[in-house]
């Protein structure tokens, strides 16, 4: 039996949407503007618009996760918050972030990177997930969508940001987040934890953020969660396939991946030629950065 859809108010789309807010891509605006348009509105379609964008995926799972709802279990699968929501809430928020996020032309280009790559990341995570037997996918695309969202906070806060994240891909021994504290005394891994937290994103997720550049430390943590383990895994696998470290960072060499690459492979039981296979698979159905 489906759950029942429950509608929103302007008023408390207004709170729902108070704090931290990522700005949407002006496309997925537009498509979305045209789709609640169109007479033969769908909302599959809607959801498969909104999970291509950081900010309203972050929205929406902000909202079905809300107090309002009183969910037992914390949602993250786009498709399913969407249609819990129902169309007219969907729209509602849709619109509410497009008054909220009003980008100047150059913060639309300073943007385009980090888009780009949360959703070829996303979709690489999310096939990796499948094929070495993960159970639950959509939480792999939600990392894979989410991990950075703390990058364009900061790009708005810091004019040199953009400067400082391609240095901090550039050392071999130190970590991104490292070299981005010792410059911002901050980095985006904390910065999207908190706003993880904001949308109400089940708590390993959250964590999943806050390390992703502290992989090998995670890995070797008897105690640390399995399955966030396993997600951190597959997002540095994504992250290498999709060529992050040439996207974000304009580097050749991906110094992190050289770091925790044996520990990753070993963790998920794959050897280097298996990976290599799995890269290969992904590049030949076009994705990933080839």
């Amino acid at each position: 039996m489906s759950a029942p859809v429950i509608e929103i108010t302007a008023e408390q789309v207004n709170a729902i949407l108070k704090g931290i807010s990522i700005p949407p891509q002006p496309q997925i605006m537009v498509d979305l503007q045209m789709e609640q348009f169109d007479p033969n509105c769908s909302i599959d379609h809607i959801a498969k618009l909104i999970s291509q964008d950081v900010g309203l995926s972050g929205c929406i799972l902000k909202t079905v996760n809300s107090p309002f709802f009183g969910l037992s279990n914390k949602i993250t699968s786009i498709k399913q918050a969407v249609n819990l929501l129902g169309i007219k809430t969907v729209i509602n928020l849709v619109n509410a972030q497009s008054i909220k996020g009003a980008l100047s032309d150059e913060q639309i280009v300073a943007l385009g990177k980090f888009w780009d790559s949360a959703i070829d990341i996303a979709q690489v995570s999310t096939h990796i997930a499948k094929q070495i037997g993960f159970d639950a996918p959509d939480e792999a695309y939600s990392l894979g969508l989410f991990h950075n969202c703390g990058i364009p906070l900061l790009m708005m806060r810091f004019a040199n940001y953009a400067e400082v994240m391609e240095r901090s891909y550039t050392s071999s021994d130190k970590s991104v987040t490292d070299v981005e504290n010792e410059f911002l005394a901050t980095n985006h891994s904390v910065v999207g934890y908190y706003v993880a937290k904001s949308w109400k994103l089940p708590i390993h997720l959250c964590e999943a953020i806050h390390q992703h550049h502290q992989v090998n430390k995670i890995l070797s943590e008897e105690k640390a969660d399995n399955r966030k383990k396993t997600l951190l895994a597959i997002l540095k696998m994504a992250e290498t396939i999709c060529k992050n470290y040439k996207t974000l960072g304009n580097q050749d060499t991906d110094y992190e991946w050289q770091r925790i690459s044996d520990n990753i492979l070993v963790y998920v039981g794959l050897s280097q030629y298996d990976f290599e296979t799995l890269c290969q698979h992904i590049y030949d159905m076009g994705l990933g950065g080839q």
